[in-house]
């Protein structure tokens, strides 16, 4: 463990030495900014067009988790989908493009020393980004009074899909030595994983009235996008953890053949 988290910190030291970090961090706090803001202004928008026609039901229904925190998570995914891949493209694949691959693969390290070293310091820039989601969203309590486990919630579901993201993008790294090349293989996989409870939709209409065929609901629970909703509604699902766990592990798992590979060359 102590190699690990050796590894962990100078992949993250690495990280804020270059621009990368900061470029990221920046470019991730104005579009978060600026999400945030039009989720306010949307909302108050929505609270004074209720309030102007006396559409008293919809003002009962209009409440701060629903119509304000959760649309500014749903949006956040389209930043995470470009953003953590960009951050972990270069992991492995700038070890292989500058030769020191070699380097480490024959050193003392297990290659799962070396694979969870790497993937730890991405999950911790992941858990930067998430918490600078949480900032925005405690800004909401000094004014409002939102439901703080349903925020909880949803701030959970944004980490859980980071980390899965931070995942594929530890596995397009170990693939090539190219850093753009990963980056644009992680994002059609990611994008595929996340629309596959379309292509469940799509066969279960094909399928009998009120019956869901097998492989729809294998295509859903592999699909990121159901969990994820769940998540943001509040629902705290153990097939939802369960399904980011396996994703994560999976990807993984790929990422430590994918390495290993290099030596039955």
């Amino acid at each position: 463990m102590r190699h690990v988290t050796a590894i962990a910190s100078r992949e993250l030291r690495s990280l804020f030495v270059s621009p990368v970090a900061y470029v990221v961090l920046s470019l991730f706090a104005v579009l978060a900014g600026f999400l945030f803001l039009a989720s306010v202004l949307s909302f108050d928008a929505n609270l004074a067009q209720a309030q102007q026609f006396q559409a008293f039901d919809f003002l009962r229904q209009l409440n701060l988790n629903d119509h304000l925190i959760a649309p500014f998570l749903q949006v956040m995914w389209i930043v995470f989908l470009i953003l953590v891949p960009a951050v972990t493209m270069s992991l492995f694949a700038s070890e292989k493009a500058n030769g020191t691959e070699e380097l480490l693969l024959t050193s003392p390290l297990t290659i799962w020393e070396l694979v969870l070293g790497k993937y730890l310091a991405a999950a911790g820039f992941v858990t930067l980004l998430v918490g600078m989601l949480g900032l925005f969203c405690g800004i909401i309590f000094l004014y409002g009074e939102p439901e703080p486990l349903k925020t909880l919630s949803g701030l959970l579901g944004v980490w859980l899909v980071g980390l899965s993201y931070a995942a594929i993008g530890v596995f397009t790294s170990s693939l090539t030595r190219n850093q753009l090349v990963a980056f644009f293989i992680a994002l059609p996989l990611i994008l595929m994983l996340w629309l596959l409870s379309v292509f469940a939709d799509l066969g279960g209409a094909t399928g009998a009235v009120g019956s869901e065929s097998g492989l729809s609901a294998l295509l859903r629970w592999l699909s990121t996008s159901d969990h994820f909703q769940q998540l943001i509604e509040g629902l705290v699902d153990t097939r939802a953890l369960a399904h980011f766990a396996f994703m994560i592990g999976t990807f993984l798992v790929l990422t430590k053949a994918s390495v290993e590979s290099v030596r039955w060359r």
